[in-house]
Parts: structure tokens; sequence; C-alpha cells
């Protein structure tokens, strides 16, 4: 992910800042209607607000007649007070019907993003940090919000009023009101974009900041018990007080910083006003203009830099919302690793035949996992895969998914190349019952459904009774409601492990996988559970992944792995007989147990 510094040149962030706004421009025409209705009630706001000072001078020019005829006033005050209703009236209509518009916007983005980053490789989950991707979608969708909201409420109509009012001055009085005010509008907004700008390397410094700090203390959080384990909270604190006290100094300048550009900013708009007034004070002593001439200037001056007060905090909020946009449009154009071909077709299941063919495999160029791997599993059998950690066992699940594609070889099912098939039919069809069961933070009956989410309630209790876990939940007090806790963490190895098989056994997959299925579990466990994942596989192709022995014996064909390659294939019986590494295994794994 492109970090956000300084050394943006400012015409490559210019670009990349139209293209943000260019980015959401289709999700604002879903609404075309409101869009032109907003801008008709922006526009009546804005000619209402420029009337109120011309009722206004009208008023105090009746008023300084002597014999003023009580009638006059009493119009124009009661029109003065529509007006001023008016004004903010349609800025709240505006406000309503755009409502749906920027909601819409940031309730798309935001789906489109969270889609993407499910479609995204592993490689990226792997090396993502949670916190921080979070971080990026919550503060991008936000920046939608506003950017939408100050462009078209805040800039919009304070250039229009801009330019009405010049145009008044111009027109009605001696054209220097017209250049005092112009002159004093541009040095203020030139003076105002100048700081901000340079106020923006602390501020996004901080956002940094904030978000590392973030990022450390959920992840110290989710680690809660390795960090009791070794006493390391005040580790922890400080780790954490590092960041926050890098946030502090960003935090402190960008605070002072912001405080010399209101100074600055009061002194040109005195100094702006006050020329205005002394040449107003002296038409007026000149017969020139009259009392309510004067108090039009000045209430003029006054309700244009109202909303250029501001300017500084919408400049700078637009940039950062810019930012923050630009960084989570940048998740929707990290590339997917593994994409399905543009001509792929659902997979066409028949016997479920599995084939491996001189699969060559690394994560990393310079080191390769798998040599030339080849084996096939022929419609409901059963092959193990044994071997030491490392070997390369639990990669060809990886593969099988296709959350890599292989550097060499192919990978078919019933003669299928699963590269040419569609990634949801492949997954669809093949099961797991991973080596870590890792649960959502719900009910165990979500958890399980999960395997199928539209099966009825009596396939998932069918589902939990084959994988003996009925009887367990029935006797728990809020039963099937039960939460898992974050991550499963509430249930025991073996309990988690049961609910792996019975999501596994919901979702009826042609092919299965059991990637060391049994090693969270003791022996007694492991015996009931060897039984069930029996049952489960026959008339299934069944691929396990296997660090004991002892689960493996009634496999048709067990393969022993060792860096990356096969180095004996065949039955329990037959290895054994080999004298072998896989005879040695047994014999070591015989001797442990007993």
């Amino acid at each position: 992910m492109r970090s956000h510094s300084s050394s943006h040149t400012p015409s490559s962030a210019t670009r990349a800042d139209w293209r943000t706004v260019r980015t959401l421009l289709p999700y604002l025409l879903e609404f075309k209607g409101r869009v032109v209705l907003v801008i008709v009630l922006l526009v009546l706001a804005k000619l209402t607000s420029v009337a109120v000072p011309l009722a206004l001078k009208e008023i105090v020019d009746a008023m300084g007649q002597p014999k003023a005829m009580l009638a006059v006033p009493v119009m124009l005050v009661i029109g003065y007070g529509l007006l001023r209703l008016f004004s903010t009236l349609f800025g709240e209509i505006r406000d309503a019907v755009f409502a749906k518009v920027t909601q819409r916007a940031i309730r798309r983005v935001a789906i489109k993003v969270f889609a993407h980053l499910h479609n995204l490789s592993l490689r990226f989950h792997l090396e993502r940090q949670t916190g921080g991707v979070s971080r990026d979608i919550e503060r991008g969708t936000r920046g939608i919000s506003f950017l939408l909201t100050f462009l078209l409420f805040n800039i919009l109509p304070t250039l229009l009023e801009i330019g009405l009012v010049a145009a008044i001055l111009f027109v009605k009085y001696n054209p220097w009101f017209a250049i005092i005010t112009f002159a004093t509008l541009v040095i203020y907004i030139a003076f105002t974009l100048f700081i901000t700008e340079w106020r923006m390397v602390y501020r996004r410094t901080m956002n940094d900041m904030d978000s590392k700090a973030n990022t450390r203390a959920i992840d110290s959080l989710l680690n809660y018990e390795t960090v009791k384990y070794f006493g390391n909270e005040q580790y922890e604190v400080r780790r954490y007080d590092e960041q926050m006290g890098k946030w502090e100094v960003s935090a402190v300048q960008n605070q002072t910083s912001l405080a010399a550009l209101n100074a600055g900013q009061s002194t040109i708009i005195a100094v702006g006003i006050t020329l205005l007034m002394l040449l107003a004070a002296d038409e007026v002593v000149q017969g020139k203009m009259t009392l309510g001439d004067l108090v039009l200037v000045n209430v003029f001056m006054l309700q244009l830099y109202m909303p250029l007060h501001f300017l500084g905090f919408v400049y700078r909020e637009i940039k950062n919302a810019l930012a923050d946009m630009e960084r989570m449009f940048t998740l929707l154009n990290e590339n997917r690793e593994v994409e399905d071909k543009p001509d792929a077709l659902p997979l066409k299941l028949e016997a479920g035949r599995l084939e491996f063919r001189n699969v060559i495999f690394g994560y990393d160029p310079e080191r390769q996992i798998l040599s030339d791997v080849s084996f096939e599993i022929p419609p409901g059998h059963t092959v193990a895969v044994v071997g030491a950690s490392g070997a390369g066992k639990s990669t060809l699940s990886r593969l099988l998914f296709r959350f890599y594609d292989v550097n060499g070889g192919s990978i078919a099912i019933d003669g299928q190349d699963i590269r040419a098939v569609t990634q949801a039919s492949l997954r669809a069809s093949i099961g797991i019952v991973p080596q870590d069961t890792v649960l959502f933070n719900d009910s165990i009956y979500y958890n399980i459904a999960y395997g199928r989410p539209d099966a009825t309630r009596e396939e998932v209790l069918q589902a939990a009774q084959s994988a003996h876990i009925h009887a367990f939940i029935e006797s728990l007090p809020q039963g099937y409601d039960t939460m898992v806790g974050e991550r499963g963490l509430k249930l025991s190895g073996g309990e988690k492990q049961r609910v792996a098989i019975a999501r596994a056994i919901l979702k009826q997959p042609a092919i299965l996988i059991f990637d060391e299925a049994t090693s969270a579990l003791d022996s007694k466990s492991e015996k009931a559970i060897q039984d069930e994942l029996r049952n489960v596989a026959r008339n299934r192709t069944t691929l396990v992944i296997a660090h004991r022995l002892s689960t493996v014996v009634d496999a048709q064909q067990i393969l022993v792995m060792d860096k990356g390659r096969i180095i004996e294939r065949g039955p329990h019986r037959e290895l054994l007989m080999q004298q072998g590494v896989y005879a040695q295994m047994w014999a070591l794994q015989q001797q442990e147990e007993h």
C-alpha cells in the first residue's frame, strides 16, 4: 500500500485527487433527479441570503427618513424575516434531499471494498494488518461523506455568493468597494491554502501514527493470553506509548499551526473591513451613500467571511478526505493474485477423481516447497499424506483450494484443470476440517450452519449428530445459541474440532480434506473422532494430512513426504515391510505412545 508522505509532488497529488473524485462520480449519478434538485435549492438559498443585506439597507434607509410612514418598515421587516428564514430553510431541505445520495454512495463503496478484500489472495491477507485496514475503510467512507457535503454545500455556494456580492458592489457603488472586497478575499484564500498545505504534513503523520498505534493495540489485545504468559504487560504498554508519543508530537504541531492560521485569517479580515468602512464612511459624509449602504457593505463583508472562516478547515478536511479515500480505493486497485479465466466454466463433478500431476510450487521464487509431486485419489478413496512438519503437506490443501496457483504441473478434478474452472464452483465441491479451527464470534448454531447457510435447522442438527457434538451442545444452558467467543476461544480444542467436522458434513462436498484434523485432541477423543471421520469419508474422495500415523492406518494409500517430494508410497502394511522412513516414524510413535 502506498504511504502518504510529503514526497508526493503537488501535480501528482492533484492528479490522484481528481482520480479519486472521478471514481466517486458513478455512485452519485444513481440519483440524478435528487442531485439536480439539490443544485436548484443551493442556488435559491444563496440568492435569498444575498438579498438579506439588501432588505436591511432598505429598512435602515426607511427608518432614517424624518416623517416615516410606519407601514413601509413593517412590510420590509416582515420581508427581511422571511428572507432570513428561507435562506436557512432551503439549506435544510437541500441537506435532507442529499442525505440519501451520500449515504447510498458510502454504502455502495463500502460493500465494493469489503467484497474486493474477500477476493484478494491469501498472500495479501497474510501480510496485511487488520487494524490498519479496518481504519482505512472507516476513514475512507467518512471521507466520502465529508467530501460530498462540503464540496457541494460549502465551497460551491461560497463561490456563487462571492460572485453575486462582487457584481452588486460593482454595479451599485464605487468600483473600489468591489476591488477591496475581491483583493481581501484573494489574499485570504491564498494565505489559508498556503498555511493549510504546510500543516498537512503534521496531520498526515498524526493519522499514520494513529493507525500504527491502533494496529499495535488490536494486535496486543488479540494476543492477550500470550502477553499474560510472558508477563509482558509493561512491555506492550511501552510499545504502545512509543507510538502515542510520536502521535503526541504531531498533534501538538498540528494544534499550534492551527492557531497561527486563525490569527493570520483574522488579521486579513480586520484590515479588509477597516478599509471598506473608511471608504464607506467617507462616501456617507460626502452624501454619495446612505447609512443603509454603509450597513449593506459591512453585512456583505461579514457574510462572505463567515463561510470562508472555515475554508482552512474545509480545505484541509477535503484534502484529508481525498487522501483517506485514495487509500481506500488503493485497496480496490490491489490485484487479485488468483483470477478466474475469462472463459472459466463451473466445475463439472462426476465421480470426484483428484490428480496432482508433477506439481511444482514455492511461495517465493527463492524457496521451493513442492518438487514434482504426483499422485491421484480415485473416487471414494482415501489417501493420506504424512511427513515431518515443513515437508509441504498443508501446502497441498492451499493449492487444491486455489489460494495460490501452481508454478508448474497441474491439479485436476475429474480431468478438469482447476485453473480452468471458476473458483466458486471449485471451492463449493471441497470440504475441509482444518488443523486450526477458527470460529466466528457468534452462536454454535451459526458456526455449524456456516457450512451451508441455507440449510434447514434439521440438517444442521443432523450434521451435529454425525459429528457427535449434538449431546454436548444440548447439555449447555443455552444449547445451540451458546456464543463461542472471539475466534471460538470459549470451546475446547476437541469441541471446536467437532464443530468444524459438523460444518464440513453440512457442506456435503464431493472431496474432503482433513488437515491434521485431530492434532488438537487427546487419544480418547481422537479415537472417537477418527471413527467419525471414517464415516464422513465413506464414498467421498478424501485427502488426509496427518502427523500422527495411527490416524492413517486405514488409508488405501499413504504418501510419505520429505522436503517437498514424495519419497515413499503404498498402504500401511507395505510401507512397514519396506523398512524405510515410514517404518522408522511408525516405530518412534509407537514408543512415544507406550
